[in-house]
């Protein structure tokens, strides 16, 4: 943007250099011009007095001595002709040019001539004059008088030189004012532009500088400020909510689920006993909603923190604890690596509990005989972790809603889940500038990859040894 404006400025600026100096130029020229032509017809007239002489019989030597004179001490050349244009007298180095023939058409006219109207740099044609030579009325002949241009020449080239320079000095300082006045200008918009990208990545801390450029622009940026203030405060009052609703309604979930569980030993019917599980079932259900709820508060938070990880180590990890399940479940669980440390940069916990979620889903919809296969990977310039399963998958409409809030698969409603768990891995992957990707696995099943920013590997004490990786990073 500054460089459009700053175009805008210069052509602006150029445009209006020409107009004044073309205009300066051209007058310049045909002021020089006018000077010495000026100065020849005043030469011209006054040999056109001297001449009558000898175009009237009388002896030519005194004009001659004149012309030579002249021509000897000027280099300009000049000629005396009669009304039948012979030349009666010349000087050595008078030679017709072009325009020697019209100018002595209009001088036997009776009247004065002289051209060109201005010398141009490019023009090499010499300056005629030319005056009659009248006697009583009667034009006996003309004066003509040729001067080179070389000198009027030079003094118009060296003229236009001068507004040349001071044109392109009167540029460069438009150049560096329009730089100044587009900073000046543009500044607040572009430290409105980055703290855009900052908030739109996380940082809701950013904020503009309000005391800078145009009365508009800080007006601009103060409200800028005052919107993401607002905004910031409702986040954070949502999610305070939701997690002080979350951890408050434990307690009276906890006595409610206390409550149920001492009437079932009071309960004989067969039909009030399958009616009090499904009722501790609905609590433990609602127990693992209210848990999703405040970790998902939890995680929103942490945008701005960033911890060194080795996600091959947490996925090693993370496979070990689920063997248990998967075993009891009948599920192939299985990790896929190439064994070497792969550091990854992310907010607190973010792999741990991306992968719960994932091996989770993934264990839990195989079923018997099913495989889930976590494989980490080197990708560039960040480490791609995915969760590979034989279950039954999704269809690419439910692959768009899979990290809604609370959004379950029609097929997987009676299973148990509070529909969070894709939503905290979809914002814990998002505060820690990585991606989460779903597809289908071939032939069937689902394949859920996370990818996260390469880290600095973890530093290492004198020994070589590898110090814990517990360095905040920003």
């Amino acid at each position: 943007m500054r460089r459009r404006l700053v175009i805008s400025y210069l052509l602006l600026m150029v445009l209006v250099l020409i107009a004044l100096e073309t205009p300066l130029a051209a007058t310049l020229a045909s002021r020089e011009t006018e000077r010495v032509r000026a100065d020849r017809l005043a030469d011209a007239t006054r040999f056109a007095s001297l001449a009558d002489a000898a175009l009237r019989g009388g002896s030519p030597s005194p004009i001659r001595s004149e012309l030579d004179s002249y021509d000897e001490l000027y280099g300009i050349g000049a000629a005396v002709v009669d009304r039948d244009r012979r030349t009666v007298v010349a000087s050595a180095s008078w030679r017709p040019a072009h325009g020697t023939r019209v100018a002595l058409d209009v001088a036997l006219s009776g009247q004065q001539a002289s051209g060109p109207e201005s010398v141009l740099p490019w023009v090499g044609g010499p300056i005629v004059v030319a005056v009659p030579i009248n006697d009583g009325g009667e034009v006996l002949g003309a004066v003509v008088i040729t001067t080179p241009v070389d000198r009027v020449r030079e003094t118009v080239t060296t003229w236009w030189l001068l507004l040349a320079l001071a044109g392109l000095l009167a540029v460069l300082a438009c150049v560096s004012t329009a730089f100044a006045l587009a900073g000046w200008v543009l500044r607040p918009v572009t430290d409105l532009d980055a703290v855009t990208h900052e908030i739109a990545e996380g940082d809701r801390s950013a904020r503009v500088q309000h005391r800078q450029g145009p009365p508009e622009l800080r007006r601009l940026a103060a409200s800028f400020n005052h919107m993401a203030n607002a905004v910031s405060d409702v986040m954070d009052r949502q999610r305070a909510f939701v997690a002080h609703a979350s951890h408050q309604l434990r307690n009276p979930l906890t006595a409610l689920r206390l409550r149920v569980e001492e009437l079932g030993p009071s309960l004989g019917d067969p039909q009030g006993q399958a009616e009090h599980r499904l009722a501790l079932e609905e609590t433990d259900r609602l127990a693992l909603v209210l848990d999703g709820l405040l970790t998902l508060a939890r995680a929103e938070r942490t945008e701005n923190l960033r911890l060194t990880v080795d996600a091959a180590a947490v996925a090693a990890s993370r496979v070990a604890a689920w063997e248990p399940l998967a075993r009891r479940r009948s599920v192939t669980l299985r990790l896929d690596t190439d064994g070497a440390p792969a550091f990854v940069r992310t907010v607190p916990t973010a792999v741990d509990q991306a992968l719960d979620a994932l091996i989770d889903n993934a264990v839990k919809f195989s079923g018997a005989g099913g495989e889930v296969t976590v494989e980490v990977r080197g990708d560039g310039d960040g480490t791609t972790l995915q969760v590979r399963d034989t279950g039954p998958g999704m269809t690419a409409r439910q692959l768009d809603q899979a990290t809604e809030r609370f959004w379950r698969a029609p097929e997987a409603q009676n299973i148990d889940g509070a529909g969070l768990g894709l939503a905290i891995v979809a914002v814990l992957v998002d505060a820690s500038a990585g991606r989460l990707s779903m597809r289908p696995n071939l032939p069937r099943g689902l394949v859920a990859a996370l990818w996260f920013p390469a880290s600095l590997p973890a530093p290492t004490d004198d020994r070589g040894r590898r110090r814990p990786v517990s360095s905040v990073w920003r």
